[in-house]
């Protein structure tokens, strides 16, 4: 059985993610091997919110270069997770505003 901090790993803060944040969509880095279910049940018990959709994206790797050393940023899952209506918000991410 995974615990609730194996599965959400960091919440990602970009620009986009914050534009969301006025329709209750936060974005997360969560376990490469987590499904919809585990991500959803894993940020109700953590943030003590209602989840009404989970969408998860999977990162490719992507080419990087540093001068003549070539190599791969890692493959990691993005989870964008929507709260019903009436649920509260995340505190974490109030101050961020």
């Amino acid at each position: 059985m995974k615990m609730v901090q194996d599965i959400i790993i960091k919440p990602i803060i970009t620009e986009a993610s914050m534009d969301a944040l006025a329709s209750k969509k936060y974005t997360f880095k969560v376990a490469s091997d987590a499904t919809k279910p585990e991500i959803a049940d894993a940020v109700e018990k953590l943030f003590g919110v209602k989840v009404a959709d989970v969408n998860t994206i999977s990162m490719k790797k992507k080419p990087k270069r540093l001068g003549v050393h070539f190599g791969y940023t890692s493959e990691w899952k993005k989870a964008v997770v929507t709260l019903t209506a009436d649920s509260k918000t995340i505190e974490f991410f109030d101050g961020l505003n």
